[in-house]
């Protein structure tokens, strides 16, 4: 299948993928890119219903299982073997989803602010309800007012500490987003639409990095849980960061990316 995923690509090296968060887009992770490209080529992935990758024509294709058989024809299309793969927060489950269905394909994989989804299968239907709520709330009140309520989560009061312009950039840059797209990404992909991956950590044989920031208490839990099921997994807390250690604390969070990608077993 032709690739359907815009990617924002640079630097030389092995290849490093990089997958936003919801209502992120290529351009949210490059800065992280852009420090790591001296030794890696690094893609940096529009996800479905985001950035230039946009609207779908095929709506099934926004499920978080083909999401991943997207980003596998990716792969394909770019003629890429193996990769290091990095997802932070929704990215981040993608990016476990996608090495525990192609563990060949994953060299080393790093994940920021993520979870292995929902346990059970009554979270997962409280949670799916949930993500059709708001999905038809950023249809019917636009995509302002979503982002505006968005960025007010207690996730990221840690970035009000941040610089207002680039608090401000973080917001233009999810106003590009459209509605309909945010609104499909996560009925399709969101928590809870994607199936428990807890189960399945185990199988996980590439070497795994879980970067958390230490003002991110529920994700450092997420971490720990997570640690305790890949085989070969350490997890490192970024100091003056919450949820976007990439965001809140770039050159701590490169630092110990950069050492886990060049090390080796």
């Amino acid at each position: 299948m032709k690739n359907q995923l815009s990617f924002q690509k640079v630097g030389k090296g092995d290849p490093l993928i990089l997958l936003h968060g919801f209502t992120g887009d290529a351009s949210t992770m490059m800065p992280l890119g852009l420090s790591l490209s001296d030794e890696k080529t690094v893609y940096s992935i529009d996800l479905p219903g985001h950035g230039e990758t946009g609207i779908l024509e095929d709506n099934s294709l926004y499920g978080f299982e083909e999401t991943i058989d997207l980003l596998r024809d990716f792969l394909i299309d770019a003629e890429l073997s193996e990769i290091n793969l990095l997802g932070y927060s929704m990215g981040g489950r993608i990016a476990l989803g996608f090495t525990i269905r192609y563990p060949e394909l994953v060299g080393k994989l790093v994940l920021i602010s993520s979870s292995a989804g929902l346990a059970t299968q009554g979270e997962r239907e409280v949670r799916r309800r949930s993500d059709d709520d708001l999905a038809h709330q950023i249809l019917e009140e636009g995509i302002e007012v979503f982002v505006d309520s968005w960025m007010q989560q207690p996730l990221f009061a840690s970035q009000q500490r941040l610089d207002p312009t680039v608090i401000d950039k973080q917001r233009q840059q999810r106003l590009k987003n459209s509605p309909e797209g945010l609104a499909a990404s996560l009925q399709g992909a969101g928590t809870g639409s994607q199936p428990s991956l807890w189960n399945q950590l185990d199988s996980i044989t590439a070497e795994t990095l879980l970067v958390v920031g230490e003002d991110d208490s529920k994700f450092r839990r997420f971490a720990m849980k997570m640690a305790s099921g890949i085989q070969k997994s350490v997890i490192s807390v970024i100091d003056d960061a919450g949820h976007a250690t990439h965001l809140e604390n770039l050159l701590d969070t490169t630092e110990v990316i950069r050492s886990f990608l060049g090390s080796s077993e």
